[in-house]
């Protein structure tokens, strides 16, 4: 047994824990019992019964989008520090029209001015397409309705007015102060409230939202259901959302998609009910809760773009809709400009969107480590290729490239940020970078080699390097500036000779050499002057860097100082591989140098 004493923490703020082993853990696992005092929490299902033994849900598969409905403009603006104003207000309603939401929670017009008057707005302009539904939300009481009413009167468009009532058991003897009978009452008294209130308002429609519906009773939230169906003569030709939150989450998404299963199955007049519902985010899983409500029942998804709301948020229906998207079904919104919505969200909210978000985020679709690189690199490579080869257009290719689970392209994003370099990188990323930003295409054997200098710089700076960085990085290794020991001063090809003509450490030579290629003549007369340059792989290649297209030759060869990387670039491609040689011979003549003045010291 270790009974050492642990070193003094540095968190001195944290109580690490210290507790004993479970005696029946595996004995690859030490963790220890903590000071957390997570007995004050009761699991679900001592809060809650869930009475559902069998379900259906677990073996369906999401081949349709549900009915999206926003309400970024009610619940979204209850949850921010600076509400929206009404400039603000109208230009998310104008984005979500434009993106093709059909149902939209506009506001509640009985809590403030400012969302009267912007319900006031849509009924005396025309800032909502005939197609749009208009939704309004107030709590269960008749001042409150009436002044909801009285908002959307005028509005053409169908109307929904949302009443809502907390149900669960701490809400209604906390807040509340009722039992259940009083409760039932007060909400169909509501009900009665809202029919008399909209009897001469033929375009309206009715929700009713049992807040808190996860943890409330399931046989007192499906009476309270069915008695306001009954109310309000729910039909398919009118039919009643009933709209079922998980106003704080507190279990995971099975047992909600179980409790939204049991009242899909038990709801009387089924056929004339939009199941709704309107995860929350408290555990970190509204999106898994709501994927699995639909899968269990629920045909509508009330959340916000990106998932704003209190404490943790209301569902991200942007994220919910592009996961579909990503399975091949679509999702009925357009998001072929990910960033202007992005940019119009967080200028509504004022809150940025966090760079990691799923597929909004500044760097979802980037990658750093080498591993993913390299095969993100080779799986557009592959696409490009099918692509040219099967002459169909890049965009409406089958996508299969991996660790990008969709196109960016199809939100509106380009590939230029898709792969970056910091010292987590490897040699693929770094010649994705130099191939698109300035098209030169680096073997693999001096990728190898760049990458060891790369990854020495990102590790000094600490920093993400650009594309321009790298590229000064392999100008200053490959083609640095000649020490002028070595110049060819000219040459002439002609018929199967090639005339060089040297100046090598202040002398001058010339030399004709027939029957091989003008390179190998050049390194031939570099022989003949004391200076070997045997040329192993030679490789062609082009760069865009500055006004005009260069050619560029990367050159492997060994020189006395072993084996080595060099470049050369010009307008022509021999002048470029003629300048390659000459650098080489230049480096070995200082490493020669070099060599001979460390012996001698």
């Amino acid at each position: 047994m270790n009974t050492t004493t642990p070193a003094p923490s540095t968190f001195r703020t944290l109580s690490t824990p210290r507790g004993p082993v479970p005696a029946d853990a595996p004995a690859w696992n030490r963790q220890r019992a903590s000071q957390m005092p997570s007995h004050r929490y009761a699991p679900v299902r001592d809060r809650v019964a869930v009475p559902l033994t069998e379900r259906s849900w677990p073996t369906r598969e999401l081949t349709i989008a549900p009915l999206w409905v926003p309400v970024d403009l009610r619940d979204g603006n209850q949850a921010l520090a600076e509400p929206m104003d009404p400039a603000r207000k109208r230009r998310f309603f104008e984005l979500m029209v434009a993106m093709g939401y059909k149902e939209i929670e506009v506001g509640y017009p009985s809590a403030s001015q400012t969302d009267f008057d912007f319900v006031r707005l849509i009924a005396e302009s025309g800032l909502a397409p005939d197609d749009v539904t208009i939704v309004v939300f107030t709590a269960a009481r008749r001042d409150l309705i009436e002044r909801t009413v009285d908002s959307v009167r005028g509005i053409r468009n169908p109307v929904v007015i949302h009443v809502y009532t907390a149900t669960a058991p701490t809400w209604r003897e906390l807040v509340l102060g009722r039992d259940r009978a009083d409760l039932k009452e007060l909400i169909l008294s509501a009900g009665r409230d809202v029919l008399d209130l909209t009897a001469d308002l033929p375009n309206v429609r009715f929700q009713f939202s049992p807040e808190v519906f996860n943890l409330t009773e399931p046989d007192y939230v499906l009476d309270i259901c069915d008695s306001i169906t009954t109310l309000w003569d729910a039909s398919p030709e009118r039919p009643v959302i009933l709209n079922l939150p998980a106003t704080v989450e507190i279990a995971t998404p099975n047992v909600y998609a179980d409790q939204i299963e049991y009242m899909h199955r038990n709801l009387a007049r089924r056929d004339g009910v939009i199941l709704s519902v309107h995860p929350h985010n408290d555990r970190g899983t509204g999106i898994a809760c709501a994927e699995l409500a639909v899968l269990a029942g629920a045909q509508r998804v009330e959340g916000c773009i990106f998932g704003n709301g209190e404490r943790t948020g209301n569902v991200d229906i942007a994220t919910l809709a592009l996961n579909l998207h990503a399975q091949g079904v679509d999702p009925m919104i357009d998001f072929s400009d990910i960033d202007e919505i992005r940019r119009t969200v967080e200028y509504c909210n004022r809150i940025e969107v966090h760079p990691r978000h799923p597929y909004v985020g500044d760097l979802v679709h980037t990658a750093f480590s080498g591993t993913h690189q390299d095969a993100i690199r080779k799986g557009l490579a592959a696409h490009r290729a099918k692509a040219l080869a099967t002459g169909v257009d890049a965009g409406k290719l089958d996508w299969r490239v991996p660790y990008l689970p969709i196109d960016p392209a199809d939100i509106g994003r380009g590939y230029d940020a898709v792969i970056r370099v910091n010292s987590q990188s490897g040699k693929g990323g770094i010649a994705h970078l130099l191939e698109t930003e300035f098209g030169i295409e680096l073997p693999r054997r001096l990728q190898i080699d760049f990458a060891r200098h790369v990854q020495q710089q990102a590790d000094a700076s600490g920093d993400e390097l650009s594309a321009h960085a790298l590229w000064e990085l392999f100008t200053a290794r490959y083609l640095p500036e000649n020490s002028g020991q070595v110049a060819l001063t000219d040459y002439r090809v002609d018929r199967g000779s090639t005339e060089v003509r040297l100046v090598i450490s202040g002398a001058t030579s010339s030399s004709v050499h027939t029957g091989i290629g003008p390179v190998e003549a050049l390194t031939q007369a570099l022989l003949a002057a004391g200076i070997r340059i045997e040329i192993l792989a030679l490789h062609q290649t082009s760069a865009d860097a500055g006004n005009a297209s260069d050619a560029i030759t990367l050159l492997e060869y060994r020189d006395e100082s072993g084996v080595r990387w060099t470049a050369g670039r010009a307008a022509s491609v021999i002048d470029a591989s003629f300048d390659a040689v000459i650098r080489a011979a230049d480096l070995a003549i200082a490493a020669r140098d070099s060599a001979a003045t460390h012996a001698v010291a």
